[in-house]
């Protein structure tokens, strides 16, 4: 039974970060990395005789697992991982990591031990079979190990990795899609580990060429071995510094590729150290020598073909300083050559927390460019650790916007080269200058104050909601003067009236009816996942439809939805069911499995279900379908009574509670049974005897055996719980083994699935309510009350402390 995908995720970086000691993430990655190119490429050359990729015999991820406990383990795995690189031509590509350095990774027993644990950790990684290819779980598992590498090597040492959510932004804007060709060229001049140009050839289904560049030796390596990983052996990714030594080159000219895309370092400051030619990319101007962002944006654009697209994360900066950079920036905007500028959410980077910007280039058309499209997508994000990240909603909101060139108020527009150019603006490209993406502030209405009233300005701007709940607002308010209403019922009632106004009811059911007509066209497909099934393509489909159906619903933002199936999919719980139903089928994935404590990968599962206690108990893990879904399912009736009998125990308790409290006061009827500000059964019930042996206050007595006969109530209701809910658990346990491929099927796609999905965007609904809600309670509360109101309050008050000091004997 497959492991579900979280768990493998989550217990391989554990037992790799355990087993790291001492070193650097940024070092470390190298040998993890490396381990998982040798199994991945072990794996498919058993699956496939014509796999392109050559293992020769003592060069595969078996020879390695044979090598456990050697004293010579370092050196062994070194020699394994030379025979591989050398059948592959891949010498110093994938033989960089030194696994017999005692600096590293231990001295003897120390190495040995390490290392016997770190390719164990491995072994239970299998990409063999169509079911890796259509998971992607090697993909998966490269960017889980990534993301946490780059994260724990901090500024310094994490620009090898651009995050994933960025990386398929540019992918979508830069203009390739279904219909790109394998012929057609995307470049990277600064391609770290290769993530990005991934990302991009992901776009491209007909496949796509490409070309990569990276300064850093242990990087470049790893963009090498990244390729061929994901299926791309034929990229060619070359060495070097990409501004003062370009390897794409053709005479005295750069080569061009029809698209780029790059995330060079920000701001260098010794980017033209070397430099001794440069190939006509300073044409339209010379970047500062203590700055290099220019430089690698006009390498970029030189790089183009006369119709080349390309995507480009640089500092804000770059949109509006001056000197040598405003020269620049005017001449490209003068050109037509931007064509788009997007504003990202600060601390998105492993190299920086400072925000940066997506420049779209674009040379097809520039002569006739008349604008340049800018979003400001600086606050679409979620907090994610020390990190900012992109959600799927945010994502699919630019690409959206950016692509159809959509206009949103305070988000994006397209922005007039003349008013880029005038006299005011200066060809300054400051995204706050042309898009005011804050809020619109409140204004307090000073007649609102004086004479009463809500303005109906202030309820005008709730149209949204008026047009989602016709009738609504004349339900709730009523005309005082013109240009201002009164709330007709007290604020205490908003909420409840909102909530069961006839029209929100029938908005609400609208809601569910659109999800449920979206899951019954999917469900077929849905309950005929295989392990042939791509989970990217089927999440892709469904969600797109799902978003579809929403954009014409008021109120509700369809991003807003399309996030609250993409947050269940992406928190693993729908992926790593896909997952489990992929390797194992329907039936295998449901089955109860014994919990899993493996001390070698750091990995301990607590249990869904515990038959027995103690040493004998059996404990169980139900990934597919939890024990409760089966209860509310099936045996909802024996919960309730299960629920009715602990309510009982809670009464019981409360009146031991309560008893004791009233009669083991000080000179209380059971204060001598106290010990230690408690009363236990065992207290009282030795008290009693004593009590009765000599014979004591015959109320104490009757204190005593009522206090025992609670206690007694008290166990008796807690023995009927437990044995109930024992009885339950196993039967719940057996009822795992009658299920059929379609009870199971009911199960995960109807119990699970969609009554999940489909409550998560009631809850959206829910929530929009309380913020209209909200709002009328604030502005009811304002202006509740005039200022005369008010003044004639304080004239009040002060009239009684007048009268009271007047009592009191004190003159005014």
């Amino acid at each position: 039974m497959a492991l579900k995908k979280s768990d493998l995720y989550s217990s391989l970086w554990k037992s790799c970060d355990e087993l790291r000691g001492g070193m650097d993430a940024s070092q470390y990655k190298d040998y993890i990395l490396t381990l998982l190119f040798v199994k991945y490429v072990s794996d498919k050359a058993k699956a496939n005789s014509k796999s392109l990729t050559r293992v020769p015999q003592g060069g595969s991820f078996d020879d390695m697992l044979k090598a456990r406990g050697n004293k010579e383990i370092g050196d062994k795995f070194n020699k394994i991982i030379a025979k591989l690189a050398d059948a592959n031509g891949l010498r110093n590509v994938i033989d960089l990591a030194d696994f017999n350095d005692p600096e590293k990774l231990g001295k003897g027993q120390e190495m040995v031990d390490r290392l016997t644990k770190l390719v164990s950790i491995f072994e239970g990684l299998d990409f063999r079979g169509s079911r890796a290819e259509g998971d992607d779980l090697l993909g998966d598992a490269y960017e889980y190990l990534m993301r946490h590498f780059a994260t724990e090597s901090g500024k310094s040492k994490g620009q090898f990795y651009t995050p994933a959510e960025v990386s398929r932004i540019l992918a979508k804007v830069v203009g390739i899609n279904k219909t790109t060709r394998a012929d057609q060229t995307v470049y990277d001049p600064t391609c770290g580990s290769g993530s990005l140009l991934l990302k991009v050839a992901d776009e491209a289904p007909r496949g796509i060429t490409i070309y990569g560049q990276e300064k850093d030796n242990a990087t470049w390596a790893l963009s090498k071995m990244n390729m061929w990983l994901h299926g791309n052996e034929d990229a060619e990714i070359e060495k070097g510094d990409t501004i003062t030594s370009p390897q794409f080159t053709k005479g005295a000219e750069l080569r061009t590729f029809d698209f780029a895309v790059a995330n060079p370092p920000f701001s260098v400051k010794s980017w033209n150290s070397g430099l001794d030619k440069d190939y006509g990319r300073f044409e339209y101007g010379m970047p500062p020598e203590k700055n290099g962002d220019y430089a690698f944006l006009l390498h970029v654009l030189k790089s183009l073909k006369s119709t080349g697209k390309a995507a480009v994360i640089l500092p804000h900066g770059v949109l509006f300083r001056g000197h040598a950079e405003a020269d620049i920036r005017r001449n490209l905007l003068k050109r037509g050559f931007i064509k788009g500028i997007i504003g990202l959410p600060p601390n998105l980077f492993y190299g920086t927390g400072i925000p940066a910007c997506i420049v779209v280039l674009d040379k097809e058309n520039a002569a006739g460019r008349t604008g340049v499209f800018m979003i400001d997508a600086s606050k679409g994000f979620m907090k994610d650790g020390p990190k900012n990240r992109l959600r799927a909603q945010d994502i699919h909101k630019i690409v959206d916007t950016f692509n159809k060139q959509i206009e949103i108020d305070r988000y994006s527009r397209m922005v007039p080269l003349k008013e880029i150019a005038d006299a005011k603006n200066g060809f300054n490209l400051n995204i706050p200058r042309y898009i005011d993406s804050s809020e619109p502030e409140d204004i307090q209405d000073l007649h609102a104050h004086l004479h009463g009233g809500i303005p109906d300005r202030d309820l005008d701007a709730l149209d949204e909601y008026w047009k989602a709940f016709p009738s609504l607002r004349s339900t709730l308010f009523t005309e005082n003067r013109p240009g201002y209403s009164d709330l007709v019922i007290d604020i205490a009632d908003v909420q409840q009236a909102v909530l069961e106004s006839p029209k929100f009811k029938k908005f609400a059911a609208k809601v569910d009816d659109i999800v449920d007509e979206w899951f019954a066209a999917h469900r077929t497909r849905l309950a005929n996942i295989n392990e042939d099934t791509k989970p990217a393509e089927l999440i892709g489909e469904i969600s797109e439809d799902l978003l579809t159906r929403f954009k014409s619903v008021p109120l509700l933002d369809e991003y807003d939805v399309y996030e609250q199936l993409m947050s269940y999919w992406n928190e693993t719980t729908m992926h790593d069911d896909v997952f489990m139903i992929m390797n194992d089928g329907w039936l295998g994935a449901a089955k109860p499995r014994k919990t899993i404590e493996d001390k070698e990968r750091k990995l301990s599962e607590a249990p869904d279900l515990i038959i027995g206690s103690g040493r004998n108990a059996a404990k169980y893990k139900m990934d597919l379908i939890p024990p409760s879904l089966m209860v509310s399912t099936y045996y909802y009736e024996t919960q309730d009574q299960i629920n009715e009998l602990t309510a009982e125990v809670e009464a019981a308790a409360q009146a031991i509670e309560e008893y004791v409290e009233e009669h083991a006061v000080e000179d209380g009827v059971l204060a001598g049974a106290v010990d230690d500000d408690k009363i236990t059964k065992a207290l009282a019930a030795t008290r009693l005897r004593v009590a009765k042996r000599e014979k004591s206050d015959p109320d104490e007595i009757k204190a005593l055996e009522h206090l025992i006969k609670l206690y007694d109530a008290e166990a008796a209701a807690k023995k009927a719980v437990k044995d109930l809910q024992a009885e339950l658990d196993m039967t719940v346990l057996k009822e795992y083994g009658k299920l059929t491929e379609d009870d199971v099927k009911f199960l995960v796609l109807d119990e699970k699935w969609h009554a999940t999905i489909k409550s998560r965007i009631a809850g959206e609904v829910t929530s929009l309510t309380y913020d209209l809600v909200a709002r009328i309670q604030q502005l009811g509360k304002r202006y509740a009350q005039t200022v005369g109101a008010l003044d004639s309050e304080l004239a009040e008050l002060d009239a009684k402390v007048a009268a009271h000091l007047a009592a009191m004997g004190v003159k005014p």
